[in-house]
């Protein structure tokens, strides 16, 4: 189905698998600095997979940026949000007035934010930090009709393409990917069900606090979507479950995440629903987990069987189920961090001091 989509496939092609030779570098030059060997624990990890992702030249300084992704859901018509749709909107004016919870760890962490409008059902005007690209106002239905048209879902796709490479232009190369989409967690449920083969209970939430009776009515909502679209079908494409049971925000992600890694960008999944992103993008291109961090474990529990498909182990695990890439925010000091060990610590030999006897 990727033929179908010509820019898309242009990114695939050009997205391939870090060196492993700057990951042994890395691991050599860790080795030798003045700490006991592996006393560093994960940060060594990252900081070798940030080495080979820059094929052994870490920029300086790092340029740090968080995207948002915004989306409305059709099928909050079906009762599976404790929120109304509107707050989608709502919440993209609290970004764009700086007072929201993403709007803080950016400024504290020197973050560029940009809130990306994919398919808000609301017009904005235009504001700094806005970026208006909507392929339309939130996707359709699910439970009565495929999410978004092939169109829709290309048009979508290309938005996180286009961005990312607009990221790369300007030096970004630390990125965070979060979202904002009321009813958001229904489709990325049916969305990690069908990817991770488990049942649709296994893997969804209360989302943004259903009561018992709201999750139940989610959970059947999500049962008779994946059954109109698939039927018995036991393993569908990737992009007709993008297609038929995602969101914009969704599709966008997946764009953004492969075209990154095409650019050579590293990226930080935030939680849940931009980790099925990175999934749906896996789906498409393995390679593309070289270029990904997961910034922290949501308490859905559909993320740690996404987690677990992608072999990411989150950096951070804070108990938080908030979204807008707060989580990957947080965990990106920490990924700095780890570069700034790595070269800036002595080696054994430069400081003088004696390294292990065997």
């Amino acid at each position: 189905m990727t033929q179908d989509f010509p820019e898309m496939y242009r990114v695939l092609s050009a997205i391939h698998r870090v060196d492993p030779k700057f990951i042994a570098e890395a691991q050599g030059r860790l080795g030798s600095l003045t700490k006991p060997i592996g006393s560093l624990g994960r940060l060594e990890a990252i900081a070798a997979q940030m080495f080979s992702i820059f094929s052994g030249v870490i920029p300086a300084p790092l340029r740090r940026a968080v995207y948002v992704f915004a989306a409305d859901h059709g099928i909050t018509a079906e009762g599976v949000s404790a929120y109304p749709s509107e707050v989608t909107a709502q919440m993209v004016q609290n970004f764009l007035h700086g007072g929201a919870a993403i709007n803080v760890l950016a400024r504290l962490h020197d973050a560029d934010l940009t809130v990306v409008d994919v398919g808000v059902k609301a017009d904005f005007d235009d504001s700094p930090g806005l970026c208006r690209m909507k392929v339309r106002p939130g996707s359709r239905n699910m439970r009565r009709e495929p999410a978004m048209t092939r169109e829709e879902m290309c048009a979508a796709l290309n938005v996180g393409i286009r961005l990312a490479q607009a990221a790369a232009k300007r030096g970004e190369n630390l990125v965070a990917v979060g979202e904002m989409g009321i009813g958001n967690t229904t489709p990325a449920s049916a969305i990690t069900s069908l990817l991770v083969q488990q049942p649709v209970a296994e893997v969804t939430g209360r989302g943004a606090g259903l009561d018992t009776d709201g999750r139940n009515r989610k959970l059947n909502v999500i049962r008779r979507s994946i059954k109109l679209h698939f039927g018995l079908e036991s393993n569908p494409e990737p992009l007709e479950i993008l297609r038929c049971v995602g969101g914009l925000e969704i599709a966008a992600m997946t764009g953004f995440f492969l075209s990154a890694a095409a650019c050579r960008i590293a990226v930080v999944c935030d939680g849940f629903i931009s980790t099925v992103a990175a999934a749906v993008a896996q789906a498409l291109c393995p390679q593309v987990c070289d270029y990904l961090f997961a910034g922290h474990c949501s308490e859905e529990p559909g993320h740690r069987f996404l987690l677990r498909k992608l072999g990411l182990t989150p950096i951070l695990s804070l108990g938080m189920r908030l979204g807008e890439g707060t989580g990957a925010v947080l965990a990106m000091p920490l990924i700095e961090s780890s570069i700034r060990l790595m070269t800036e610590m002595a080696t054994f030999s430069t400081a003088g001091v004696s390294g292990v006897t065997r």
